[in-house]
């Protein structure tokens, strides 16, 4: 679990997030990444992707794409969509709105609400479920393929604590709980 009493600190988790993305930029040319987050309404999805997108020099405005499903950005000369699947009512819905093809190399992905497509979506390579704690967050990072845990090494190493408070076992979907 890493900690994150203040917006400052979900800025710095998103900072590293970005920083582990650019560093694994050659994977993600020939591959592609795919990042989940969950967590109840107002945990901090949205303002994670802000931070994730800052970090990767995104300068213009970041919305929440609840109401659009996808919002589009061009950061670091890649791709990057940020979808909102809260409003699916089945995961059919993944289908029928023709998302399929931005899972590609080159592009990055961040999916708040990916449980609403359950089944339809490719590998999430890391996982971020995020849980209101008192007055601030917390976050639980798991990986489920190679560049996600390669990805996860590198903000464990950035973000103090966080390793002594996820075992190594934390690269493992489910482990850590």
């Amino acid at each position: 679990m890493v900690l994150l009493p203040t917006p400052a600190d979900t800025t710095r988790l998103g900072a590293a997030i970005a920083r582990a993305l650019l560093s694994n930029r050659q994977h993600i040319e020939t591959h592609g990444f795919t990042l989940g987050l969950s967590g109840e309404l107002g945990s901090g999805k949205t303002s994670l992707v802000r931070a994730i997108l800052r970090g990767l020099g995104e300068m213009g405005a970041v919305k929440s794409p609840t109401f659009a499903v996808l919002e589009p950005y061009v950061v670091s000369s890649l791709d990057f969509y940020h979808f909102d699947f809260y409003r699916f009512k089945d995961p059919a819905e993944f289908d029928t709105a023709g998302f399929r093809e931005m899972f590609r190399p080159g592009a990055m992905c961040a999916i708040e609400w990916p449980e609403r497509a359950a089944g339809k979506l490719p590998t999430i390579d890391l996982a971020v479920t995020l849980e209101v704690s008192g007055d601030g967050r917390r976050a639980r990072i798991e990986a489920a393929s190679d560049i996600g845990a390669t990805c996860l090494q590198h903000v464990l190493t950035e973000m103090p604590g966080a390793g002594s408070t996820m075992p190594d076992t934390a690269s493992t979907p489910g482990a850590g709980d």
